[in-house]
C-alpha cells in the first residue's frame, strides 16, 4: 500500500471512529478536544485526525475551531427541520426519477430487500435492525435516482439524520406506517409511477420529520 492509500485508509478509519464516538455519545455535544487528544485517543497520527474532523465538519457533525479542536455540535429541532425539508426534496426527486427508469425487479432487489429486513426487524421490534435496514432504503433510493449531485448533497446530510434517530428511536412507537410507505414508494418505482412515487415519498419523509422533530421538542433531546 503506498503513503497516498495508507493516509486515506488512516482518514477513513478515524472518520468511522469519531463518528462512533459521537453517536454513542462518548463525544458529547458541546464538548472540545484537541487533536493531539483524539489522535492519542484513537491512535493515530495527527493528519488523519484532521481530515476525518473536517469531513465531519461538512457533514455538520462537529465545528472546527482555531488553536481550540473541534467542538461536537448539539442537534436542534430547527437544523433538523432544515436539514429535512432539503432531504426531503432531494428524495422524493430522487424517487421521480428512479420511476422513470424502467426498471426490472432485479434492478430493485436491494430496495425490496431492504423493505423485508425492515418488516422482519419490526416482527421482532428490533428497533436498531429497522434503523439499520431504512438506512438501506433511502441509500438505495438515492442512487436509484442516478443524479450524482443529489447524491453528494443526500450524503452530507444523512449522518445528521442517523443520528437524531439514534437518540429519538427509544422514544419512538413501532414504524409501522413507516414500512408500509416504503412498499408504496417501491410499487410506484416498479409501476413507472413517477408522480405518484415522488408524492408518496414527499408524504414519508414530512411524516417522518413531524415525528422526529416532536420527540427532539418533547424531550428536549440535545446531548448527543
Amino acid at each position: 500500500m503506498d503513503g497516498g492509500a495508507k493516509q486515506m485508509s488512516n482518514t477513513q478509519r478515524a472518520v468511522e471512529e469519531l463518528r462512533r464516538l459521537i453517536f454513542s455519545g462518548e463525544l458529547g455535544a458541546g464538548s472540545d478536544h484537541l487533536e493531539s487528544e483524539l489522535a492519542d485517543r484513537l491512535g493515530m497520527s495527527r493528519t488523519p485526525v484532521r481530515e476525518a474532523a473536517m469531513l465531519l465538519a461538512a457533514q455538520g457533525l462537529v465545528e472546527m475551531r482555531p488553536r481550540k479542536g473541534l467542538r461536537v455540535l448539539a442537534l436542534a429541532p430547527d437544523d433538523m427541520r432544515d436539514i429535512y425539508e432539503v432531504l426531503t426534496e432531494l428524495e422524493s426527486l430522487s424517487a421521480e426519477n428512479a420511476a422513470r427508469m424502467g426498471y426490472s425487479d432485479a434492478d430493485l432487489s436491494k430496495l425490496t430487500q431492504a423493505i423485508n429486513d425492515m418488516d422482519d426487524a419490526l416482527e421482532h421490534e428490533n428497533l436498531e435492525a429497522w434503523a439499520l435496514a431504512d438506512d438501506q432504503f433511502h441509500a438505495e433510493l438515492v442512487w436509484l435516482g442516478k443524479n450524482s449531485r443529489v447524491q453528494s448533497i443526500a450524503a452530507m446530510m444523512v449522518d445528521q439524520v442517523r443520528r437524531a434517530r439514534a437518540l429519538t428511536l427509544q422514544f419512538r412507537p413501532l414504524p409501522l406506517k413507516s414500512n408500509q410507505d416504503h412498499r408504496g414508494v417501491l410499487e410506484a418505482i416498479r409501476s413507472g409511477d413517477a408522480l405518484k412515487a415522488r408524492q408518496l415519498h414527499h408524504a414519508h419523509r414530512t411524516d417522518a420529520k413531524g415525528i422526529l422533530l416532536g420527540i427532539l421538542e418533547k424531550y428536549r433531546l440535545r446531548h448527543l
